[in-house]
């Protein structure tokens, strides 16, 4: 029998900073705020975290809910500004990010095979697919994936795994959403060319020198009791937890394409880096033109055909484009805006033109128009809350 959780009713925890020197209108930010505790109240989730930047620094952040419902042994958990979020596929911009820093430094090309960096990697027809066609997800292995567990602690195994991936097309014949494959394999080049756990190096290379001390690929044990819980949310507004997702053994994996864990401000502050092309409060990670190169539109007008729309797939990103439609980032948004989502849970935006990013992290599933719905809702009022530009 599962246990129904039940939701409390908690404060939002709200900073504001300056809003009218950054040209966000305080208001307009409050109606987002009491959206999101709106949509808690009516048990679309249990807890969530909201983050705006600008110029380097976070605007205003809010702390919303719960980060564990009750259960039978336990009291409910509040969400607070140190509650670690399950990134979902907003992880995969952090793992990217890595591979844009390699081929700076001359480890790595877009343009040359994989195969050439992990030559096992042209078992069954993969001799022509090319780190470009990875991060556009056009390597054409969209449903391959790295089953077993084991392979998530011993990464010999893992760039076995990887190697074995199997072809489903041509690569850069079609467009199609890779959720797990594409990122494997990038973990996998990013250890081969480095030597060093994927994990260790987007942690030590990336992550620590721009200061984001609350995002982990791999959450230390001692950061467990930190982690929000990621549910699934019933048709009768029930958040059952997902035991997959939510054991040690998942904590400390850090799947390149879905196990990050951080908090929104964090998040938000990578985009800032992005926005500040490579540098964010005077340290460069990356240079002008490698972070311009990786977040412009490489697929044009495509269709993916995971999504049914065109995705305008950057290197690791996608963005907004001239689309009459487009999933997560916000119809409002200028075509230059660029980001990623997570599972039917989150989205995460940087927009060029105003040099505002955005993180809006929650911990329950919804799927279907119920999650496209109040994420085109969401980002509306956060693009309208930016009224200086």
């Amino acid at each position: 029998m599962t246990y129904p959780p039940r939701l409390a009713e908690t404060e939002p925890l709200i900073e504001k900073n300056d809003l009218e020197k950054h040209g966000i209108d305080g208001e307009r930010i409050d109606r987002l705020f009491t959206r999101v505790q709106g949509d808690i109240t009516r048990r679309l989730y249990p807890g969530a975290a909201v983050a705006i930047a600008r110029g380097g620094t976070i605007v205003a952040s809010g702390i919303f809910g719960l980060a564990r419902t009750a259960t039978p042994n336990n009291n409910p958990q509040p969400a607070t500004p140190q509650t670690l979020w399950l990134l979902y596929s907003q992880t995969k911009p952090l793992v990217s990010c890595a591979i844009w820093m390699l081929v700076e430094r001359g480890l790595l090309s877009f343009h040359e095979p994989v195969a050439s960096y992990l030559p096992k990697f042209v078992r069954h027809g993969k001799d022509k697919i090319t780190l470009y066609h990875l991060l556009t997800h056009q390597a054409g292995f969209p449903n391959a994936n790295v089953l077993t567990t084991d392979a998530w602690v011993d990464h010999l195994l893992m760039r076995e795994a990887v190697c074995d991936f199997k072809s489903e097309w041509d690569a850069g014949t079609r467009l199609v959403y890779h959720g797990q494959s594409s990122h494997w394999v990038q973990a996998a080049l990013i250890e081969t060319v480095t030597g060093l756990d994927y994990r260790r190096f987007i942690h030590e290379k990336l992550l620590q020198p721009l200061g984001l001390n609350n995002t982990y690929l791999g959450v230390p044990k001692v950061m467990n009791e930190r982690l929000a819980t990621s549910y699934e949310r019933t048709t009768a507004g029930d958040h059952l937890l997902i035991p997959d997702l939510n054991s040690p053994a998942f904590y400390q994996a850090g799947l390149p394409g879905t196990g990050g864990y951080a908090t929104a401000s964090d998040v938000a502050l990578f985009y800032q880096m992005l926005l500040g092309l490579g540098t964010l409060e005077g340290e460069c990670v990356l240079a002008p033109r490698t972070v311009q190169y990786a977040t412009r539109n490489h697929t044009g007008s495509m269709i993916d055909e995971y999504f049914g729309i065109p995705m305008h797939r950057g290197l690791g990103v996608h963005l907004r484009g001239d689309s009459l439609s487009m999933y997560g980032l916000g119809s409002t948004a200028s075509a230059t805006t660029f980001g990623h989502g997570g599972m039917g849970t989150s989205y995460s935006w940087a927009d060029p033109e105003t040099g505002v990013s955005f993180t809006y992290l929650t911990n329950s599933r919804l799927t279907g128009v119920a999650h496209t719905r109040r994420l085109e809702e969401i980002m509306t009022l956060a693009h309208a809350s930016v009224i200086r530009l």
